[in-house]
């Protein structure tokens, strides 16, 4: 079963000192496209080429990965101009909050009004009681403890979490950990337009890295606090290493490389020149093909080795890291700044087309397709698939996903303003591509492969998928009917789930916590008694259409003054893991309320979901978080509302297919009784 939680990142004083004077060279030569500082008494934003680009992807990544816009965005104060190369002044430090430790009493409150909804009168009653003792008893010492901590360290659940939620967590990062990123379905003519779209892709990517090495990431506000940029930093030349019992994390953001996967195969292929520029994109195609060239038969599938339990693969690289060129080859690949995985082309029916492209970026199809062409263990791996599927897979551990969205954004938009892009940078070959060699396998990493191959199929036998095309309306419809997209498609999720299974479902969201210094999120309890009294009166059958009507507002403002809550730091969840771990930490014992049904029922979340939203007709998606539930990732457009669904075809509680169509009804079911009711009845105060 994955995390319940995303942990926060390392501290960001290692990564820091590594990027100053990361390609200089290659940075300054990207800085190029910033052309014009506009500057006000309080503000200072740069725009780049084309129009204000990149800080328009910025407003509109943040805007929408903040349910219902609830907070105003705005260009913080911050120095952009180009740097020379001698000159080695710091980018100011962000103003950052630090990380709170909640009053007790104001969490506890919290959390009986969620758990309420999956309790039973007589259970609720139990639980206020169990929850009173926790608080009078060992709940006190723990806060005490826990305040302690919080004095000392600016965010004290940073490493804690970062550690228990992720790094110690053993089951494969494939499904359980690394979500997909579409990009929008591209339709090449040949393979002579396949590499070279990857090309560009390439050089866009070795581009966004220039302009976070040039400190050019927009710092932005919401409401007075500025928003922590340091995930941007986090990505590029990232790798988690196996080690059994608990992985870690390495960072190697000064590489110069990326590592191309071709049947099985692994090359070394140089990003910049001899003065560090930026290779041209037709430069990276000339070493694509000579890589596609070299490789008529598959290699040994060492990556599927990445795709396996995390203790199977600790051991199997341990036997690897055995001979030194398996060393060097395993330092190679992770000091890479992201690998290129050119899959191996599989037919798709075009309605099982957006399902099937999903489904690649998760998994790779199982151990007879792309699973093999990949190293799941670094944080961003571009997948391209000459028929046409597009996409990232990253690893989760060091960053959330809007550094990877806000890549892909940028990428795609690039492209489709120039048709020649990628043409302004070196025209060097930058060498030819270096095989990567491992020594042949013995027996015991035979056994290994043998193992990862077995269970990769079985994980992609079991997983489900189903992408849903809403194409009825999207969120210019929700946001006249004054509601807030966000918060109406997690009622629309809670109605599908109620419909189906008879009973409410605890619903985790995440929220970005990005106003304290290494924030990642905070849980949104979407399940509510107000979204319980919705969906009941959806599905009773007793409620006129203005009681149905009133009673959707008001799941939809619940939701949304919970999500203000957790944008803040003031949500449930953190908080009560933070003091169960100081008793872990302590050696105590763990107190009787982690056991308690309102504490275990609302914590086990059926459904996993998070908005990730672009305008481009792309998603993310990944594995559900328990046996008997989904995973719903969703991207409300205008027009348009794409949500890709998981579950676990082993369960028969839980199926997609059956999902997407009740998700579907309950969209089209809130509309009819939005449209039926009149229009005085609609809350007059902007939400």
């Amino acid at each position: 079963m994955p995390p319940l939680f995303l942990p926060l990142p390392l501290t960001p004083v290692y990564l820091t000192n590594q990027l100053k004077g990361c390609h200089k060279k290659s940075a300054k030569s990207v800085g190029a496209l910033v052309e014009t500082t506009v500057e006000a008494p309080t503000s200072e934003m740069r725009l780049l080429s084309k129009g204000k680009v990149f800080w328009n992807l910025t407003k509109v990544s943040i805007n929408n990965q903040t349910p219902n816009v609830l907070v105003k965005l705005n260009p913080s104060s911050y120095s952009s101009k180009a740097k020379d190369e001698g000159d080695k002044e710091e980018p100011p430090k962000q103003k950052l909050l630090r990380y709170p430790v909640l009053p007790l009493n104001d969490t506890l409150e919290r959390f009986l009004l969620t758990a309420q909804p999956h309790l039973t009168p007589k259970e609720f009653e139990k639980q206020k009681e169990i929850t009173q003792q926790f608080k009078d008893k060992e709940g006190d010492k723990l806060q005490g403890l826990l305040e302690e901590v919080g004095k000392r360290e600016k965010n004290w659940l940073a490493q804690r979490w970062l550690t228990t939620a992720y790094l110690k967590y053993r089951d494969p990062v494939t499904v359980y950990i690394s979500p997909g990123m579409t990009f929008p379905y591209q339709k090449f003519k040949d393979m002579r337009d396949y590499v070279d779209y990857t090309a560009k892709v390439i050089y866009g990517l070795g581009e966004f890295k220039g302009i976070v090495d040039a400190g050019q990431i927009p710092i932005v506000k919401m409401g007075k606090n500025e928003l922590d940029n340091s995930q941007f930093g986090k990505v590029f030349g990232t790798c988690r290493l196996p080690i059994r019992g608990t992985d870690r994390i390495v960072y190697n953001p000064c590489s110069n490389y990326i590592v191309v996967i071709y049947k099985n195969h692994f090359y070394k292929l140089c990003l910049y020149d001899k003065d560090g520029c930026l290779l041209s994109a037709k430069s990276l195609a000339k070493q694509l093909d000579e890589i596609m060239a070299a490789e008529s038969d598959y290699g040994v599938p060492y990556g599927i080795l990445t795709t396996d339990n995390r203790d199977n693969w600790a051991e199997a690289y341990e036997q690897l890291a055995k001979t030194p060129e398996n060393c060097e080859a395993l330092n190679t690949i992770q000091s890479a700044l992201f690998t290129v995985s050119l899959d191996q082309c599989i037919d798709v029916e075009p309605e099982q087309q957006a399902t099937q492209l999903i489904l690649g970026l998760i998994h790779g199809n199982g151990s007879k397709i792309n699973s093999g062409n990949r190293w799941m263990d670094k944080t961003i791996q571009l997948v391209v698939n000459p028929n046409g599927n597009v996409g990232f897979t990253y690893e989760h551990s060091p960053a959330e996903g809007q550094p990877i969205a806000m890549m892909m954004d940028y990428v795609v938009k690039k492209m489709g303003e120039d048709k020649n892009y990628g043409s302004s940078g070196s025209s060097e070959t930058g060498g030819k591509p270096q095989k990567i060699s491992f020594a042949k396998p013995n027996p015991c990493v035979d056994q290994w492969i043998f193992y990862a191959k077995r269970n990769i199929d079985k994980l992609v036998h079991d997983l489900e998928c189903n992408v849903l095309k809403f194409k009825c309306y999207g969120k210019d419809y929700i946001k006249k009917q004054k509601l807030g997209p966000d918060s109406f498609v997690q009622m629309a999720l809670q109605l599908a789930f109620y419909k189906m299974h008879k009973v409410p479902g605890a619903q985790y969201e995440s929220a970005h916590l990005r106003i304290f210094e290494n924030g990642r999120t905070e849980t949104i309890r979407s399940c509510s008694n107000e979204s319980l009294a919705f969906c009941k009166a959806m599905t009773e059958g007793k409620a006129s259409v203005k009681e149905k009507a009133a009673l959707l507002r008001e799941a939809v403002v619940g939701h949304q003054k919970y999500a203000r809550l957790a944008l803040q730091g003031l949500g449930v969840d953190r908080h009560l893991l933070g003091l169960k771990m100081m008793a872990q930490e302590n050696g105590l014992p763990i107190p009787e309320f982690y056991s308690s049904p309102g504490y275990t029922k609302s914590m086990h979340f059926r459904v996993s979901t998070s908005q990730v939203a672009t305008t481009y007709d792309a998603f993310m998606g990944y594995g559900p978080a328990t046996d008997d539930g989904y995973a719903a990732c969703y991207n409300p457009r205008d027009q348009d509302i794409i949500v890709a669904i998981t579950s676990w075809s082993y369960n028969f509680e839980t199926n997609s297919d059956k999902f997407a169509k009740a998700l579907e009804a309950a969209f089209l079911e809130m509309q009819d009784v939005l449209d039926k009711d009149p229009q005085d009845n609609k809350p007059k105060s902007k939400l």
